[in-house]
């Protein structure tokens, strides 16, 4: 009996035993997936902040983009030229990338000759709207840098384009349609800052009043659109004989004004003699009809025959008078008024 109960004993003690063991090994089977699940979330809280940092760096390097993008083009649009303009785009590029040299052109033959460009220069083509606008010769750019070249240099195409569609408005308003040369209005302005610069220089300047002679016979025999040919030929011609630094204007009409900066009255008499000579062995085709034009021509001189824009213009206009006077086709100084 005793025998009986001590297996028995045993029996019950090595199934607690058991039990025991299962239920220790399902805690540590349970802590173990609570420990795993714990290092999944943990590692998906990592990566998540991963994310989000490397999100931030993204946006802080966009923002940073932006910045400079909008400094670039604010500093661009302050300036009226393209040389500066690429000043500052030239200045904004070497602060964010690594770049060794970089050159604004119209076209590739302008620096480097034949057009053929050296290996160790690259070309970027500017276009705006498929517009070319120039191009760009940089070289020692780093790889990594390109894209952010490419980003700068296209927001440079955009405030170029601006700069040039600005610039041809502002042709468009002082530039007479018709002739190309100064309207009235803007050649009076300068004009009147040449008079003052030569008062402030104490130095000379001649004034030149040409006129078509019976051009209003031109355009009642050979029609408006012949007039305005010879309009045209005419303003090319005194383009063609006179100093970047002078300024041809049209005053109306047929007439036309030319301000010749620092020159005497030998000087001016000449230029108006070689304006009026080439007109007068010009022939000029217009549709169907081909016609000769002479001109007539005023000269007048600052300061000794007069101080003042509106004097000058007076003398010069008398002295026209007096070319058309004594013959048109002729080139007359201001000397005295007289019949």
């Amino acid at each position: 009996m005793i025998w009986v109960m001590g297996i028995t004993m045993v029996v019950f003690i090595g199934a607690v035993f058991y039990l025991a063991q299962l239920v220790v090994l399902g805690l540590e089977q349970r802590a173990d997936e609570d420990a795993l699940g714990a290092k999944e979330a943990f590692g998906r809280i990592i990566e998540q902040k991963d994310k989000a940092q490397a999100e931030k760096a993204k946006l802080e390097k966009e923002a940073l983009q932006i910045f400079t993008l909008y400094d670039m083009t604010k500093e661009i649009t302050r300036h009226s030229q393209e040389q500066e303009a690429f000043s500052i785009f030239f200045k904004k590029l070497k602060e964010n990338v690594l770049i060794e040299d970089c050159q604004l052109a119209q076209e590739v033959h302008e620096v480097f000759k034949g057009g053929i460009v050296p290996d160790d220069y690259s070309v970027f083509v500017l276009r705006a709207k498929e517009k070319k606008l120039g191009v760009l010769l940089y070289k020692g750019l780093e790889p990594r840098d390109r894209e952010k070249f490419a980003i700068l240099a296209h927001q440079f195409a955009l405030a170029l384009r601006r700069l040039k569609l600005l610039k041809d408005i502002e042709t468009l308003a002082i530039t007479d349609g018709l002739t190309g040369v100064y309207t009235r209005r803007y050649f009076l302005e300068r004009f009147e800052e040449e008079v003052k610069r030569s008062q402030s220089r104490k130095t000379e300047l001649s004034f030149l009043m040409v006129d078509a002679d019976h051009f209003k016979s031109i355009n009642d025999q050979h029609g408006h659109l012949t007039g305005d040919a010879v309009l045209r030929e005419i303003a090319r011609i005194i383009q063609e004989n006179v100093r970047e630094i002078d300024i041809v204007g049209r005053f109306g009409g047929e007439e036309f004004c030319v301000v010749l900066p620092d020159t005497d009255q030998s000087g001016a008499l000449v230029v108006a003699e070689r304006i009026r000579k080439s007109a007068e062995k010009c022939l000029i085709k217009a549709y169907d009809s081909t016609v000769r034009v002479t001109l007539s021509i005023g000269v007048a001189l600052f300061p000794s025959d007069g101080k003042q824009l509106e004097e000058l213009m007076d003398k010069a206009d008398w002295a026209l008078y007096r070319a058309k006077s004594q013959g048109r086709n002729c080139v007359v100084a201001f000397g005295l008024y007289q019949k």
